[in-house]
């Protein structure tokens, strides 16, 4: 349960995001969590095999990014919602909502933010932790060239308050993500994929190891830029029961905000 919540955790190109050394491109901004760019995202999940397990499970993932300014300071409001359609462990439905607010601040190097993430127990006891958890976010982007860009993002959640589900211990889990991204042209780039090493205080061990790749395409319809990815990622922790292999197809809707 831990590593799948660490899974969780008019538009003009010039104005979609901005950092103190200039202008973003929109293909790089695409793929910064940290740019000033409102989104919704829908996306699928598959885990087609599992660790020590001869199952799989699948996820519809419905993400929105919405950034605003609040006493002079950019901030980054996410919300995920997972929608369990096939778990060997979970029910279907609305599984535990995640929520961060972060801070963002630019600098002549690129970007960083600090800020809160909260895991929710919209899942109950039959689709997640049934647990509150709440904790610090910290990360960055920078910019090494035009065409490659750089970072880490960092998640926190402990466990405040909630009982947990059957056989599940405290949600007290540390989550990194590693951001490469590297622009290919033509609206194409390829980079890390949405990859979260997890370390479970609980367990005092990494409940996540993995090592994926992403292949997006941006396309614009009209003036609405749309990015489609593709993911691939495998999990090299192998001690307990959880996805070995994870593919994920997600289509992202951009929009100015400025």
């Amino acid at each position: 349960m831990l590593a799948a919540i660490a899974t969780l955790l008019s538009p003009v190109e010039a104005a979609l995001a901005q950092d103190a050394s200039g202008t973003q491109s929109l293909d790089q901004a695409a793929n910064d969590p940290t740019a000033s760019i409102m989104s919704l995202q829908l996306a699928d999940w598959y885990a087609p095999t599992y660790h020590h397990l001869d199952d799989s499970d699948n996820v519809i993932a419905l993400r929105a990014a919405i950034p605003f300014e609040l006493g002079g300071i950019d901030n980054i409001f996410r919300i995920t919602a997972p929608i369990i359609t096939d778990h060997p462990a979970l029910e279907p439905g609305l599984g535990d909502i995640t929520i961060f607010d972060l801070m963002v601040f630019n600098e002549s190097w690129g970007r960083w933010g600090v800020g809160a993430v909260a895991l929710l127990p919209t899942g109950g006891a039959h689709r997640g932790a049934d647990q509150w958890a709440l904790g610090p976010a910290l990360g960055f982007t920078a910019p090494v060239s035009d065409d490659l860009l750089v970072g880490l993002f960092n998640q926190n959640l402990f466990h405040i308050g909630g009982d947990q589900a059957l056989g599940q211990a405290d949600v007290n889990v540390s989550t990194f993500q590693p951001i490469l991204s590297h622009k290919l042209g033509g609206g194409w780039s390829v980079g890390f994929s949405e990859m979260q090493i997890a370390y479970d205080w609980e367990d005092g061990r990494f409940s996540s190891l993995p090592l994926g790749i992403q292949l997006s395409k941006l396309q614009k319809f009209g003036d609405q830029p749309v990015q489609f990815s593709l993911q691939y990622e495998h999990n090299f922790a192998d001690s307990q029961v959880a996805p070995s292999d994870t593919i994920r197809a997600t289509v992202k809707f951009l929009f100015a905000t400025k």
